[in-house]
């Protein structure tokens, strides 16, 4: 793709700031920015409809109407939940289609439980 309009992904700090050591900067940075992407309720509804659409996906359009806001603005909050690298977007023919990046949701998760909270895996 490229161009003007191209969607920019935030990489994931690799540390967590709960690990025990400091986080650096441009991870804390990193990590404020996807947060920030999530500190909406609108972007946290389109999370939750989207993954409970049948097969896990989304157009803009119907997505409009169970948020009550215009087309424009779930546009907006679709583009920043995809540069923040929650969701991924396929385009086909007209329509763009939206889904969540599973494992990006998971990074989150693991970078905000401190290491003693973490289930271990043990054999048992």
């Amino acid at each position: 793709m490229g161009g003007v309009g191209a969607a920019k992904t935030t990489a994931m700090p690799v540390i967590s700031p709960l690990a025990g050591e400091p986080i650096k900067r441009v991870d804390a940075e990193r990590l404020a920015g996807v947060l920030k992407a999530f500190a909406d309720p609108a972007r946290l509804r389109l999370l939750s409809l989207i993954q409970s659409a049948p097969e896990g996906e989304a157009s803009v359009s119907d997505l409009t109407a169970p948020l009550g806001l215009s087309q424009p603005t779930v546009s907006h909050h679709l583009r920043i939940l995809t540069e923040a690298g929650l969701l991924e977007r396929e385009k086909r023919g007209v329509w763009a289609y939206y889904r969540l990046v599973p494992s990006a949701i998971a990074a989150i998760a693991e970078l905000l439980t401190p290491p003693r909270k973490r289930p271990t895996k043990r054999a048992r």
